[in-house]
């Protein structure tokens, strides 16, 4: 039996090492039996989370140390997934800053960092991957005090305990020099600095919803640390929003408590604990479930507001049906409201009709997961360009946000991105020497003129630069930005492309489909090398005649055509453009497919100026 409970989440910046840390511990605490089948990254549970290697949704485990119990919270690492964090520290009571020993302090140490000094934990330093051969831990623990301090955390914060570890070999140590041997360091200071939890079990039961998970048995489970009370099975409970108004009552017929990463039924659970609830049916995250009695619910942190927006609409294309299973505009709002309603960093709107949607979320790769996960799930889409969103302040004046980017690249690109950042309105901060000739970079920039910008940084930079973005705040808007300025290479004809007519338009632009691939009129299929559009015929053929000339037999020889995520997609648009989403395709298309419709709109619009 567990005397004592203590909650904790792990926060970093993404890739610092949090989830591998936790597979660590899990193993060295007995949590797996010794003939257990173990994958690596155990909490990243998604499809997605394991191809990418990052956190997409934060996850509770826990794990059994010296009598007590030590719930852990994994939180996601990118800024994009930024309300999943927040949502998590209510539950805990105290943290563990991961920090690579390399890197050093990066843009989301400090935006998680700052959430959880608001929230009043005391966080424990791990300088994590301290068998990097790069490692400069001290210089790094150093930005660390530094960062604290520029935070504001009080006396008892700044007076934080450090460890050096090696998540992936599994060790912790108090110094450098000490002997490397396992996490026990560790998990022994989690229990010295972290105060277990001790709440009124006597009062009626109440608990603040912070995750909610669809499942397929349960229906809607519901996650969160039992503020106070005891929750009971076959308890009569409500929930009740922000406001203090019943949202939803029921009858709690389920409740589990994590066990390493399996969820274990329980007859009951006591405050101070993190369990799972089923048994209603509209409760939501940041509503509180309690006891039929209470009528004042627990506060929460409100959320910051999402950023950037897309419209959804069917896939009206003449390819339409051809690839996927969900394709009216009912499947799709259905999915999205779903979708809503589990991600409290995605908001949803409709118009009248309800056949077009508008997503709103914190940036390009939390909109671009949503997109990837729903055409795995067989829809067919059009999405349009993303659009940021902006706000009138008190006195009338236009407000965008604004993002901090930070870049670690080698000396010799740093011209480059410094006069590429300029035509992006972006303001350099700070620039300084990271040694072994390079650079880190740091702008402030509004985030129109990011979109797509992390592919072109990796161009100039050759792949060895590393980028980071962060929402710092809402600004003054910075006036117009130039969009793209290479015209589109449109298809004037309805069949497949062939390699014969594409070998010929190559000295137009950048190809963007290649033989044989299925294009149809008004599909964009390249990007010119000049500003304008052009229309195009990939269509045409070679002429075969009975003469032989000395040009027979010369080979067609294709450039390669680039492949681009869903996000630098949406980044190459204009707003007279769209983006076509399948299950097995993506292609970049006009929203008025008709040629002379598209003349019509366009002299409709230069009248307009005229006058």
């Amino acid at each position: 039996m567990t005397n004592t409970i203590r909650n904790i989440t792990i926060i970093a910046h993404v890739d610092h090492g949090k989830t591998t840390l936790i597979d660590s511990l899990m193993k060295q605490s007995g949590t797996f039996r010794e003939n257990e089948n173990i994958v690596e990254r155990v909490m990243d549970s998604g499809e997605l989370e394991k191809e990418r290697g990052i956190t997409i949704l934060a996850k509770p485990t826990s794990i059994n140390w010296k009598n007590s119990r030590i719930n852990i919270i994994d939180t996601p690492g990118h800024r994009d997934f930024a309300a999943e964090v927040e949502r998590v520290l209510h539950m805990a009571d105290g943290a563990l800053l991961l920090i690579d020993a390399a890197e050093g302090v990066m843009p989301q140490t400090k935006f998680v960092l700052a959430k959880a000094l608001k929230q009043g934990l005391k966080p424990i330093v791990v300088i994590n991957k301290l068998d990097k051969p790069d490692q400069r831990a001290d210089d790094v623990l150093d930005e660390t005090f530094d960062l604290f301090v520029n935070l504001d955390a009080n006396e008892k914060q700044l007076d934080f305990p450090v460890l050096y570890a090696s998540g992936r070999s599994g060790w912790a140590i108090k110094d450098i020099n000490n002997p490397r041997e396992n996490l026990n360091p560790l998990l022994d200071l989690i229990m010295e600095h972290v105060e277990p939890t001790s709440l009124d079990k006597k009062k009626p039961f109440a608990m603040l919803s912070t995750l909610l998970y669809a499942d397929s048995f349960l229906g809607r489970s519901l996650v969160g640390k039992i503020a106070q009370g005891t929750a009971k099975a076959n308890q009569q409970i409500k929930a009740i929003n922000l406001k203090g108004e019943k949202v939803d009552e029921g009858r709690l017929t389920k409740i589990f408590r994590y066990e390493g990463t399996k969820k274990v039924p329980i007859l009951s659970g006591e405050a101070g604990d993190i369990v799972i609830i089923a048994g209603l049916e509209k409760a939501n995250v940041a509503d509180t479930i309690c006891d039929i009695e209470i009528n004042e619910p627990i506060s929460a942190t409100p959320i910051d507001p999402p950023t950037m927006s897309i419209t959804i609409t069917v896939n009206s294309s003449p390819l339409a049906g051809t690839e996927g299973k969900k394709l009216t505009s009912t499947q799709i709002r259905e999915r999205l409201v779903l979708e809503a309603e589990n991600n409290v960093g995605i908001t949803f709107e409709e118009n009248e009709n309800k056949d077009s949607f508008i997503i709103s979320g914190r940036g390009e790769l939390m909109l671009e997961i949503l997109l990837t996960q729903m055409r795995r799930e067989g829809f067919e889409m059009t999405v349009s360009p993303p659009k940021v969103l902006i706000k009138t302040d008190n006195d009338g004046k236009k407000q965008e946000p604004i993002e901090e980017i930070t870049m670690d690249l080698d000396e010799e690109y740093s011209s480059k991105i410094i006069d590429s950042m300029n035509r992006r309105k972006g303001k350099l901060i700070e620039l300084r020497d990271t040694g072994k000739n390079k650079k880190r970079l740091i702008f402030h920039a509004p985030t129109r003129g990011l979109m797509g910008f992390t592919s072109r940084f990796l161009t100039l930079t050759k792949g060895t630069g590393v980028i980071n973005r962060i929402f710092q705040s809402y600004g003054d808007y910075t006036g117009e930005m130039e969009g793209r300025r290479n015209g589109a290479l449109i298809s004037m004809e309805t069949g497949k492309a062939v390699a014969f007519a594409i070998f010929n338009l190559q000295a137009r632009g950048e190809m963007l489909v290649s033989h044989n691939d299925p294009v149809y009129e008004g599909m964009i299929v390249g990007i010119a090398s000049k500003p304008g559009d052009l229309e195009i015929n990939v269509l045409k053929g070679k002429k075969l005649t009975n003469m032989r000339t000395q040009n027979t037999d010369e080979n067609v020889v294709l450039t390669p055509i680039r492949k681009m995520a869903i996000a630098e997609q949406l980044s190459l648009l204009n707003t007279d453009e769209a983006l076509e989403i399948t299950p097995k395709s993506c292609r970049l298309r006009k929203l008025i497919l008709d040629p002379n419709e598209r003349k019509k709109l366009s002299r409709a619009k230069a009248k307009a100026k005229v006058s």
